[in-house]
């Protein structure tokens, strides 16, 4: 799990920020301002920063400079100072990326995982219940022992889990397990495979935790 550092003065602002990306499935750390998150950084490892530019006991400038001094991972302003001359100065310290307040929630989560993207510390591990696919190695487990899947198993569990919370009607998983399977995918394969994956990932198949049937429209992966 992807680990954001947030340093931030703003008490309110900062435990909203960190309940939304926590549900974003991200680790948090907040930092009050630079001294707590110079302090944080010395003692513990980030995939990505969030940074205010006006901080009491300093600013996002500095914080942004000694994080660069031994780092490379992604550093993002936020900020409600948005002119031109502190988001040229902000990105000549080094800064990814610069969002001016008042931001969209989603268009900052895209903003992280297309920056932490960009310098390879995006996590490449999806995780639902106690089952997580590490999709760069190609490997499922639970509770941290691999599973056995199928080729259209593995496709089948990776489009629910990168759909978390998601509707999925029957057609579109047809569709998806048909566009990598050299055979054609009926109504009836669907439900082989969506057995064979329950009994293989579910603490008990015939009440489903993780992959819950949503009654005549389809499947929905839980949200957690």
């Amino acid at each position: 799990m992807s680990k954001i550092l947030i340093v931030e003065d703003d008490e309110q602002l900062a435990r909203n920020l960190m309940k939304f990306l926590m549900s974003e499935h991200y680790t948090v750390v907040h930092a009050k301002g630079q001294t707590d998150a110079v302090t944080a950084f010395e003692t513990d490892s980030f995939d990505c920063a969030l940074v205010d530019l006006s901080l009491g006991d300093g600013n996002g400038f500095s914080v942004c400079s000694e994080i660069r001094k031994t780092s490379d991972m992604p550093v993002i302003f936020l900020t409600a100072a948005a002119d031109e001359a502190c988001t040229v100065a902000g990105f000549e310290v080094g800064a990814d990326d610069y969002i001016p307040k008042p931001f969209r929630p989603r268009e900052l989560a895209a903003r992280i995982k297309n920056a932490m993207r960009r310098h390879g510390t995006a996590s490449s591990v999806i995780s639902c219940g106690n089952v997580s696919i590490d999709t760069a190695k190609g490997i499922v487990t639970k509770n941290g022992s691999e599973l056995y899947l199928s080729a259209l198993e593995y496709k089948l569990l990776l489009v629910f889990f990168s759909n978390k919370g998601i509707l999925m009607s029957r057609d579109r998983l047809i569709d998806e397990l048909w566009s990598v399977s050299s055979e054609f995918v009926s109504d009836n394969t669907l439900n082989v495979y969506m057995k064979r994956l329950r009994e293989k990932i579910e603490d008990d198949p015939a009440h489903p935790e993780i992959i819950k049937t949503v009654r005549g429209l389809g499947y929905k992966a839980a949200d957690t």
